[in-house]
């Protein structure tokens, strides 16, 4: 049970680590052009140097709707985390890890929302550039939607023994 419980540990870490990762980097979709690659992110443009991401006024509620629930779920997800620890300690044995697992599944829809609607909105549309494909925090928001969501379940049936 001991090893079960530090391998939730290892893999919520890991992750929130990759949360912070897919959000603050700006490589969620890179293209190539005659100069350089180019990559957008959620915040920034990228090419030899960074600027504002030029978003349409019709795109720009959609931008800042994902903004906002990344940055919900690595707060949930840390949340969880420190409900985690806080309750490995307090709770009697042959209890359960509810409110945990709960907040690990609203981190898993946040995660959800946010990639959902770049995927929708954002996909195929990186500025002056061709052959525009995804980059590696598109990716990690994707693994770490899987593993949110495995951990919250876990969470939920685990019993403290």
């Amino acid at each position: 049970m001991l090893v079960l419980l530090a391998g939730i540990f290892v893999v919520h870490i890991a992750t929130v680590i990759m949360l912070f990762v897919s959000t603050i980097a700006n490589v969620w979709m890179v293209g190539s052009s005659n100069y350089a690659t180019i990559s957008t992110g959620l915040w920034l443009l990228c090419n030899r140097t960074c600027t504002q991401l030029p978003v349409s006024s019709q795109d720009e509620a959609s931008l800042k709707a994902v903004q906002a629930f990344m940055i919900l779920s690595i707060i949930f997800s840390v949340v969880a985390l420190v409900l985690f620890i806080i309750q490995l300690f307090t709770l009697e044995k042959g209890k359960r890890f509810y409110m945990t697992g709960a907040v690990m599944l609203v981190c898993w829809m946040c995660i959800l929302i946010a990639v959902s609607i770049y995927t929708a909105r954002f996909t195929h549309t990186v500025a002056y550039s061709t052959n525009p494909h995804h980059g590696y925090c598109f990716i990690l928001a994707w693994i770490c939607f899987c593993f949110s969501f495995i951990i919250g379940i876990l969470y939920l049936v685990l019993r403290k023994k």
